[in-house]
């Protein structure tokens, strides 16, 4: 089930940077796509506490690559 959706994720993002998508349009997309699946990542692994820790991190490394890649 977590397979599933972050595939889904990653495929919305990529989908989204292959059109042409502003850099601030990429950041927003890479925050909302890393912080979701971080969240998701880090529920299975460590309950709560590990889905607010992996959304945070996630959405830290998913602006920063989309706002760079």
């Amino acid at each position: 089930m977590i397979t599933r959706s972050l595939v889904s994720l990653v495929l919305v993002g990529a989908l989204a940077v292959s059109v042409g998508c502003s850099r601030t349009q990429r950041t927003l997309g890479g925050a909302a796509i890393g912080g979701a699946s971080g969240a998701v990542i880090g529920d299975a692994v460590g309950g709560t506490g590990g889905a607010v820790v992996g959304g945070v991190g996630g959405a830290v490394a998913g602006g920063y690559i989309g706002r760079n890649y």
